[in-house]
């Protein structure tokens, strides 16, 4: 599926809503997760592209040593300034940059890390040649994806709650582009034509998203993705009624209080 412009759109109040409410909710325990495997490669030199709100940043200084050297990228400046402004334990650089056009020479990381960035890629298998360019010989290209948007419980929710309400233009951004980008065929296909000479490693992880309420969970879809572009995009119902909607059915699907739910992704590992 063609991706619209407004796909890539983090602009407005999204950074911190989605910082505030997105992140706890199905970002954190990838992070941790990710961090985790980083700091098992003990890295002296890492790049992280499509940083967002710095989830990753923060999880990967907690789990490296200061002295490591942590580059963190994103296309978007108004996610960089929320993570900046957010900041780390320790000090890292953070750089706006295209992960299609990396600017830094080659052989220059021992590690590149993507966590849920790869799907907005126009060009995936460009984004994943320059990350095998700038690595050192014997370094680590890791990121992560989404599994389909079946098998995201809130993310399959949200979506067709919003292709009832507006069915002659469902919103489609959740399926389209952060689930879009789930076949492992497809994925290891990418990762060879970008120039990995070692098949990549594809484990599929399952975690929870919680939320406080269903309303804070809709509202984490709703208001802080480009999914709000969408919804507000549209006539007929408004971004206050369609968060309501989604509310509404995730109470139905997953009760009253506090929620639990299914989240699945692949991590990805390929070495240079």
């Amino acid at each position: 599926m063609d991706k619209p412009d407004s796909d890539t759109v983090f602009t407005g109040s999204i950074p911190e809503l989605y910082d505030e409410w997105l992140v706890p909710l199905i970002f954190a325990p990838y992070a941790a997760d990710m961090a985790s495997r980083v700091a098992a490669l003990a890295p002296m030199r890492v790049l992280e592209t499509a940083a967002g709100t710095g989830v990753l940043t923060r999880a990967l200084t907690g789990a490296l040593p200061a002295h490591t050297h942590i580059v963190a990228t994103d296309l978007n400046q108004p996610m960089l300034t929320r993570a900046a402004t957010v900041g780390t334990p320790w000090p890292v650089q953070w750089q706006q940059a295209d992960a299609t056009r990396l600017p830094f020479d080659d052989a220059s990381f021992d590690l590149v890390v993507c966590q849920f960035g790869v799907m907005f890629f126009p060009d995936k298998a460009q984004a994943f040649a320059e990350a095998r360019r700038v690595l050192r010989p014997g370094g680590v290209f890791l990121f992560n994806a989404w599994d389909r948007i079946e098998r995201n419980e809130l993310a399959d929710t949200v979506t067709q709650t919003l292709a009832g309400l507006f069915p002659a233009d469902p919103p489609r951004f959740m399926a389209r582009t952060p689930h879009g980008y789930f076949d492992k065929a497809v994925i290891a296909n990418d990762v060879a034509r970008a120039g990995f000479t070692s098949a990549a490693n594809i484990d599929t992880v399952t975690a929870r998203s919680r939320a406080a309420s269903a309303r804070r969970a809709a509202q984490a879809y709703c208001e802080g993705t480009p999914l709000r572009n969408e919804i507000e995009a549209r006539a007929g119902a408004g971004l206050a009624e369609a968060t309501a909607a989604c509310t509404a059915a995730i109470t139905e699907r997953h009760g009253a209080g506090p929620v639990d739910a299914k989240i699945q992704a692949h991590v990805v590992m390929a070495r240079n």
